[in-house]
């Protein structure tokens, strides 16, 4: 079936200010929490797993934090979600099937990048790009 916890939702939102903010220099995930309203024991739960994955990367000490081991443009909403809630529909048939593979089919079309130049927007923000 088709299973979405907080997991996933807390992860984008915190990867979006992440794309926002951090200009490719290491973020404090406590402040990505703070940012977000996110707890922060929990998105470093969360952060762990997506380093694992190759999606982040972190940095230790003063300057430490983290940033985005791959481009933004390239990791899809549908590869978090399956890294953070597991896969979308196995196992649906019928209609379920068909809405998990439309499911699947919005998230995998949407990187990170996107949601956040849509976050932007919705806000009446300009996306500068260097």
């Amino acid at each position: 079936m088709i299973s979405i916890t907080t997991k996933s939702p807390y992860a984008l939102r915190a990867l979006v200010e992440l794309y926002r903010h951090g200009d490719g220099a290491p973020v404090p995930i406590a402040e990505l929490a703070r940012r977000r309203d996110i707890p922060v024991q929990f998105l470093e739960q969360l952060f762990a797993t997506l380093r694992r994955a190759g999606v982040l990367r972190s940095q230790r000490g003063v300057k430490g934090g983290y940033s985005f081991e791959r481009s933004p443009a390239e990791v899809s909403v549908l590869e978090i979600v399956e890294l953070l809630d597991g896969p979308v529909g196995p196992g649906a048939t019928g209609v379920f099937a068909d809405a998990a593979n439309a499911a699947r089919s919005v998230l995998g079309a949407s990187t990170i990048a996107d949601v956040a130049e849509r976050e932007a927007q919705d806000a009446g923000a300009a996306m500068y790009y260097i």
